[in-house]
């Protein structure tokens, strides 16, 4: 089986609709799907409604966390997306969005960048606004060549020049309500040092404490040696290690499938979930 975890739709960041995304995963050769959007189950309808066969669907989001200063993201799958609390915490961070991304295009624009608020909304569209957003209007006005290199220092990472911070889960807090809704956590990309500062290897030992269920060893943000200090670490702590593309449409260069999580692991993750369930397309296998 071919499994990638981490995808996004135009319901946040990504560029393909929900319809779009399975059935470009379908025709990528994979077999299971989870889609992520940043901070919303907005897309998960129109997903579930366009389910090719052969293809399963695992449902869940990306969640923004910050701890010590420092942004990271939880990927939290299968859990129950009427569970009050959870969704509460998902709608201020949503709502945050929208001021948060004009108050990085205010700081782009005194920095003499001619990028506007009109630019960026058009470039979102419907979905849940974001950095990428800003990124992609930065690439428009030709500031960088690429969505990944207005996520530097300079630009829009963590701590940079326009940066501006939203309100953020604290990842404790946010294992807490993933689990009570049933749901299953695994921390996304966790050295991804291109990005800006991550959190010490301390803290994820911390976080396993607190229930953490796996981390994103294979990503396209981690190199080689990365990825092994992350699979020794993920067998010292007693974590799930995943796999996942973390694709974005034409917003990133990786492709669907391009890292995938082994079998094995992911009926690990399905075992653990009780607040929804991976869904098959018609006829499609049916998860361990």
């Amino acid at each position: 089986m071919r499994i990638d975890l981490h995808t996004h739709s135009t319901a946040s960041d990504g560029t393909d609709t929900p319809a779009e995304l399975v059935a470009n995963a379908a025709a990528a050769g994979l077999d299971v799907v989870a889609l992520t959007d940043h901070d919303t189950v907005g897309g998960h309808a129109e997903a579930l409604a366009a389910l090719p066969e052969g293809l399963t669907l695992v449902t869940g989001a990306e969640l923004s966390c910050r701890v010590d200063g420092i942004g990271l993201h939880m990927l939290a799958y299968l859990f129950d997306p009427a569970e009050p609390e959870l969704s509460r915490e998902r709608e201020l961070v949503r709502d945050d969005r929208v001021p948060r991304a004009q108050a990085m295009v205010r700081k782009l624009q005194e920095l003499g960048v001619p990028v506007t608020w009109e630019q960026v909304a058009r470039i979102a569209g419907d979905g849940s606004v974001g950095r990428p957003h800003v990124a992609t209007a930065l690439v428009e006005l030709g500031v960088v060549d690429t969505v990944s290199d207005a996520f530097t220092s300079a630009w829009l990472g963590n701590g940079g020049r326009a940066y501006a911070g939203k309100h953020e889960l604290d990842p404790f807090d946010a294992i807490r309500l993933v689990k009570a809704a049933g749901g299953v956590t695994v921390f996304a990309h966790p050295l991804a040092v291109k990005r800006g500062e991550v959190v010490p290897e301390a803290v994820i030992a911390k976080l396993a404490e607190a229930g953490l269920d796996g981390i994103e060893v294979d990503h396209m943000d981690h190199d080689e040696p990365t990825r092994a200090r992350l699979r020794g670490l993920a067998a010292d702590l007693g974590l799930l290690p995943t796999g996942s593309s973390d694709y974005h449409g034409t917003r990133k260069t990786v492709r669907l499938g391009e890292y995938t999580t082994d079998p094995e692991i992911y009926g690990e993750i399905t075992r653990r979930a009780t607040g929804a369930f991976p869904v098959p397309g018609a006829g499609g296998p049916v998860p361990a």
